[in-house]
């Protein structure tokens, strides 16, 4: 017996004596059996031949009853164990495949081995490929190897695993019990890539910018606050790359970057809210609003084709379309076809309130005219807006980044992509004025002093940066998580995070 074995044995025995869960303690004396035998229950490594979604495909041809003199070695975990081991059925991420073991081909060790086999034991299998009279793709297994044994059953014998508060906390049970869970994080893991490769065959240089900040600029949003023991200084996790990425364009990297970066944000937690989450920061020099609401489209389009083959989804009871062009609709106009309020016409504070209030909407806390606007369409259009558009034309007061529209001095060059009334992704064409981004973030400032916990802080060098000069730029960031939540059918963002931010069990 090798040293690990008798280890193993050790403590699995040590452990066996007071074991209170009758099933942990089954296992335990089945571990116990391996280290007997002479079997490494936890071996270095195991190579294959082939994997197990690939025969499925390679061997599709064979009719029922063929066999065939095709060895392969494949591994997987034990999903469901009938007739005392003769029949296994071994599970890979995206598939299964029948096993089938019988005394004439297997040695005398390996035929002691099967009793001790468990749902959710990983091993290897040597064999033959074949198709059953009844239709089963099956290995004739020649030679099983164990390589790692499960001290704790899976949830629900693989059936299902319906406990949310289980399925966030625990993931691996998740994508253990529910196929669906695998392939939604999968299909997360192909959307990222294709958006990725999309840009990248479009000449987007990818780039990476810090995520511990000195000031917590790019958004307006509460920081997490951490520090730094050896320089002595408050730092804040990122909750947006986009100052930096400016800079990058300022120093003339590229005219095209683009960052998948991790944001977080000290704020509530929904079904659409995580404090740790994925968007997509995109900058191209000389481009514009206009072109940003473009590449949105079709980097959504793109993505939709790539992963899915389909332009249209289906999200809970609403179908959603996703073929250009997207409708482009300012947002006083919505506001006004939703209330009727012309806030075009009204010029002073209180006055917006008071139309506000009129037409059953608080907006009391509202600091601004544009944040009453804001208010009335949080209140009466977001809800409404579920196929792709992109609203338009926000108020100044609420985009302190955004260049000014140039005819309507109240409102900018920004827009807000909405599908199935969630806001998706967030564009403008970006302030090069170093001037008037002073004066910008003096008024957040202000905002900040007055109890605005979401306002911008002065950030002096990104104004110095602007000062070398800045080219007119179009910039875009898009939210990974929401977008997958629409492209997968998932109500929640806890389904497309692999680990969602959860409270620490007492």
């Amino acid at each position: 017996m090798i040293a690990a074995n008798s280890d193993t044995l050790a403590i699995a025995t040590k452990e066996l004596e007071n074991e209170p869960n009758q099933f942990r303690a089954a296992r335990l004396s089945k571990l116990k059996a391996l280290c007997v035998l002479g079997v490494n229950p936890y071996p270095s490594g195991f190579k294959k031949t082939h994997e197990i979604e690939s025969l499925l495909s390679d061997y599709a041809f064979l009719e029922n009853g063929q066999e065939t003199d095709d060895e392969v070695t494949i591994a997987g975990r034990i999903l469901s164990v009938r007739n005392s081991g003769m029949f296994i059925d071994l599970l890979a991420p995206a598939a299964k495949i029948q096993v089938f073991t019988h005394k004439k081909h297997l040695s005398e060790t390996q035929i002691e081995l099967l009793p001790l086999l468990d749902l959710g034991d990983f091993i290897g299998v040597r064999g033959m490929m074949r198709r059953t009279p009844r239709g089963e793709l099956t290995v004739d297994a020649r030679d099983i190897t164990f390589l790692g044994k499960a001290l704790l059953p899976p949830p629900e014998k693989y059936h299902g695993l319906s406990d949310v508060e289980t399925r966030y906390r625990q993931r691996y049970l998740d994508l253990m019990a529910n196929p669906e869970s695998r392939e939604r994080l999968r299909h997360r893991s192909r959307i990222v890539s294709e958006i990725r490769a999309y840009l990248s065959s479009r000449d987007f240089l990818e780039v990476e910018t810090p995520m511990l900040h000195t000031l917590a600029g790019g958004a307006a949003a509460r920081p997490f606050k951490t520090h730094h023991h050896t320089l002595d200084m408050e730092l804040f996790l990122r909750i947006a790359p986009e100052l930096f990425l400016k800079r990058l364009i300022v120093g003339g990297l590229s005219e095209k970057i683009f960052e998948i970066n991790r944001n977080f944000r000290n704020e509530g937690i929904s079904t659409r809210h995580n404090p740790e989450f994925t968007m997509i920061e995109i900058y191209q020099a000389y481009a514009d609003g206009e072109v940003m609401m473009d590449l949105t489209e079709s980097l959504v389009r793109h993505v939709a084709q790539r992963v899915f083959g389909v332009e249209e989804f289906i999200f809970e009871d609403k179908k959603l379309d996703f073929k250009k062009p997207w409708e482009r609709k300012p947002m006083l106009t919505l506001v006004e076809e939703a209330t009727g309020i012309v806030f075009e016409g009204i010029h002073s504070l209180e006055d917006a309130k008071a139309a506000a209030h009129q037409a059953g909407i608080d907006a009391s806390k509202a600091a601004t005219w544009g944040h009453v606007v804001e208010t009335v369409f949080a209140s009466r259009v977001e809800h409404t807006l579920i196929q792709p558009v992109h609203v338009t034309e926000f108020p100044l007061d609420i985009s302190p980044l955004a260049k000014p529209h140039p005819h309507k001095p109240r409102l900018t060059e920004r827009f807000e992509t909405y599908i199935n009334a969630w806001e998706i992704a967030n564009g403008f064409s970006e302030l090069a004025d170093p001037l008037d981004q002073r004066e910008r973030f003096m008024v957040q400032m202000r905002e900040k002093a007055a109890g605005n916990d979401e306002a911008m802080p002065f950030d002096d060098d990104f104004i110095t940066a602007l000062e070398y000069g800045f080219p007119p730029t179009g910039g875009l960031g898009i939210g990974i998580d929401r977008l997958v939540m629409l492209l997968t059918n998932a109500s929640s963002i806890r389904d497309v995070i692999a680990f969602p931010t959860m409270r620490p069990k007492e």
